[in-house]
């Protein structure tokens, strides 16, 4: 997949963002909207993880966007690797999944904000600077929620889903999808063996049965558009 920079002399003084996107549409989209802001410039975009982390070296941005659905990588795993390596480096979120189940998720693994991908352009502009500014960006239902989360404890009507871990969500997801466990452990370069204990985990947390049960159930969170 081909990076696109933008000339380094047409950065001057604005704030340079970094889009992480495999979504050649709304990539595309959304730099023609930053663009167009008196102090924002996309400095490059790119759709896989390897790449992000080549072109966060070589252009120093001010902050990246990351979608946490990638199909040669996973954006969670890229939000934690960027933090490793550079924790004052802003980093926000944007997704389809239902930001109930991913927005706490991506804030612990470094991220500053999170949005779906469902909201206005000019919302995400707004998340951007709030995040560039060292705020937290998060819809005011999430904020309260997370913050009844953390007076009242964890809810006991919780989603059975929530409790999977980060991998274990990101199995499902692909189970969902239609892989075959060789192709999950190929593609999160995992043992079958470890994907299978991942499935047997995931069985026990949602309390089904058989694998038939755990592909039912995948496939129907994934055309319910992987509401929490």
């Amino acid at each position: 997949m081909k990076t696109k920079e933008a000339p380094s002399k047409e950065l001057g003084r604005k704030k340079k963002v970094l889009i992480v996107d495999d979504h050649p549409l709304y990539r595309e989209g959304l730099s023609q909207f930053i663009n167009h802001e008196n102090d924002l410039e996309v400095a490059g975009h790119c759709a896989s993880a390897d790449e992000a982390l080549q072109m966060i070296d070589r252009i120093k941005p001010d902050l990246v966007t990351i979608d946490i659905s990638l199909k040669e990588s996973n954006g969670m795993d890229l939000i934690k690797s960027i933090n490793a390596k550079n924790k004052t480096l802003p980093m926000l979120a944007l997704s389809m999944f239902d930001e109930s189940l991913y927005a706490e998720r991506v804030l612990h693994a470094g991220a500053r904000g999170y949005v779906m991908k469902q909201e206005a352009v000019a919302n995400v502009v707004a998340a951007i600077r709030k995040v560039m500014d060292g705020k937290i960006h998060l819809s005011e239902a999430m904020t309260e929620r997370m913050l009844l989360k953390k007076i009242e404890g964890v809810p006991e009507n919780v989603s059975s889903i929530q409790t999977l871990s980060d991998r274990e969500l990101e199995v499902f997801q692909l189970i969902g999808e239609g892989m075959p466990t060789s192709k999950i452990a190929k593609s999160l370069h995992l043992s079958v063996k470890t994907i299978e204990t991942y499935r047997a985990n995931i069985k026990t947390k949602l309390n089904l049965e058989n694998n038939i049960e755990l592909i039912t159930h995948a496939v129907q969170w994934i055309q319910n558009g992987k509401d929490a």
